[in-house]
């Protein structure tokens, strides 16, 4: 009994060694200058499908423009294969190569509306403000740049 107190002893304190660790940027690791922004849904698990068909029609078009404008470098979307669990069933994550890329811009404004077309856009709106409340609750937004440690 007394050995295994020691042991236990013994690996707390080895343990808290780790939480006074400090870590420095630059030095200990890297952050990315992509940033990525990333939206959690909960979708009703019935409407998974209907949701990625007006995703495609919406979300995914207009992101399709903004990387053929070289406004965002990539997208991606990621559903759960247990989409009744959890807070989220559906995670979508837009990659831009820096900061600069989120802030408003008249002129990328501008280029996007004249390749995507203002009808579609107020379209695209109208549909995801009519169709989405139904089937979806967002969960979190989030901005987040990759970690690298050295």
């Amino acid at each position: 009994m007394r050995f295994r107190n020691a042991l236990v002893a013994l690996a707390i304190s080895l343990g808290s060694f780790t939480a006074y660790a400090d870590l420095e940027i630059y030095k200990d690791y890297d952050v990315s200058d992509a940033v990525y922004l990333v939206t959690t849904v909960k979708v009703e698990s019935n409407m998974i499908d209907s949701y990625l068909e007006g995703l495609k029609d919406t979300w995914v078009s207009g992101n399709e423009v903004s990387k053929s404008l070289g406004q965002m470098e990539d997208y991606e979307i990621y559903v759960s294969e247990l989409p009744g669990s959890g807070d989220f069933n559906v995670v979508l994550i837009g990659k831009f190569k820096n900061d600069d890329q989120l802030a408003p811009n008249k002129e990328r404004y501008d280029a996007f509306v004249a390749k995507f077309g203002a009808e579609r856009q107020k379209q695209t709106t109208e549909k995801a403000q009519r169709d989405y409340p139904a089937m979806r609750e967002i969960t979190g937004d989030y901005r987040l740049r990759k970690i690298t440690l050295k």
